[in-house]
């Protein structure tokens, strides 16, 4: 009995990268919409990258000091991915009916952290709203001309 019975792993993978490579066309632009897929998808692959650059830097021995991970590559990764995860954040908040603005309650220690956090995970407004039309309509009826 195989792990990967029943389950096309190529298929999965490149599904994800999709909506990864998505969000990071839409690197600056702030209006729309992005569904919860295509955000939690990017926030994996970012922190997997993170996760990477560390390990990398660590191995190559090019931290910045002895107790961290924190070295160039690193600091490359996150200085890439700054302004998309703004923006698919912002898109996100959009596809609920919130503002972009409200980004911004994360600055409030601790419990602003966990309002942005539940917002991020509740399910977009369905049908068009002030920021746009549903994103899920436009991958369902993609699918559905398939």
């Amino acid at each position: 009995m195989g792990f990967s019975r029943g389950l096309d792993w190529e298929i999965f993978i490149s599904q994800d990268m999709e909506y990864y490579l998505e969000a990071l066309h839409k690197y600056s632009r702030f209006s729309g919409r992005s569904r919860r897929t295509e955000f939690w998808i990017f926030a994996f692959f970012y922190c997997l990258f993170i996760f990477l650059a560390g390990v990398l830097d660590t191995l190559l021995g090019i931290t910045f000091d002895e107790e961290s991970f924190l070295g160039p590559i690193y600091l490359l990764v996150v200085l890439i991915h700054i302004i998309p995860s703004l923006a698919v954040t912002v898109r996100r908040l959009h596809d609920t009916g919130r503002s972009g603005w409200w980004y911004f309650i994360s600055l409030i220690p601790i419990l602003g952290s966990i309002v942005l956090l539940v917002f991020l995970c509740l399910e977009g407004d369905h049908g068009p709203n002030s920021y746009g039309k549903d994103p899920k309509l436009r991958f369902h009826s993609f699918e559905l001309e398939k």
